[in-house]
């Protein structure tokens, strides 16, 4: 579905992302792995369009969006939850969704959707009402990644969506994740908890200083001595 083809971005005179590339399959959890610094949340602005690509390529299904406008990568299907959550404060949590489908026009379609986010996050159902500002981290978590939904996104970006929450709100956010990726949406997970990003995805890559150093099936990627030593506490498998 998406191809990174030596992908760098700099911030000035600082290098983010140094020759990047690898492929995301269709239908699956695709997870980056790394340590604070290591280019994740640069590599995701740079899909979502939110900061230039110096050199390489993104290829779409097909289309080159390497150049495209934010807005336009939304509409082609690319969505992202942003980490921070971002929610607009003042606004209510049901207002906060409907922000989300900004490009749609289609109002029984946005209520349905809608439903689908409850689905996905009942407690949201219980908060719709609430300003963002009032709803707790996980809360305002989920009507993030709820928000990215409605814009039906076939990829699906979460930046550090368990960043901060308790374990119990974390589980519920993962949950929440499976059923979004068996419902058939891509996902590109980047997650400082690694072992948590191994658990849900199916394939993942890890960046080290912007640079990839590793990419395969999460299995294989969980069992590499150096991403066990280094991101998951233990050995490797022998």
């Amino acid at each position: 579905m998406l191809e990174i083809a030596g992908v760098s971005v700099s911030y000035g005179p600082v290098v983010a992302l140094r020759d990047v590339s690898f492929s995301v399959p269709p239908g699956g959890v695709c997870a980056v792995v790394g340590a604070n610094g290591a280019g994740k949340s640069t590599l995701m602005k740079a899909i979502s369009g939110l900061v230039p690509v110096a050199a390489g390529r993104l290829v779409m299904d097909g289309v080159d969006i390497t150049t495209m406008p934010a807005e336009r990568r939304v509409a082609l299907g690319i969505a992202l939850s942003p980490e921070g959550r971002r929610l607009f404060p003042e606004l209510t949590v049901r207002e906060n969704l409907v922000m989300g489908a900004y490009l749609r026009s289609d109002a029984a379609g946005i209520r349905e959707d809608i439903e689908r986010v409850y689905g996905y996050f009942p407690r949201l159902r219980e908060r719709q009402g609430s300003q963002g500002r009032h709803l707790s981290g996980g809360e305002q978590q989920m009507c993030a990644i709820g928000r990215a939904l409605m814009s039906r996104p076939r990829l699906l970006l979460l930046d550090e969506p368990s960043l901060g929450l308790a374990p119990a709100v974390t589980l519920e956010v993962a949950k929440a994740i499976r059923m979004i990726s068996a419902g058939g949406t891509t996902i590109v997970l980047v997650e400082q908890n690694a072992r948590l990003a191994l658990k849900l995805s199916s394939t993942a890559v890890v960046l080290e200083t912007g640079r990839l150093t590793l990419s395969g099936p999460s299995e294989d990627i969980q069992n590499n001595a150096h991403v066990a030593a280094a991101y998951l506490g233990r050995a490797a498998k022998p």
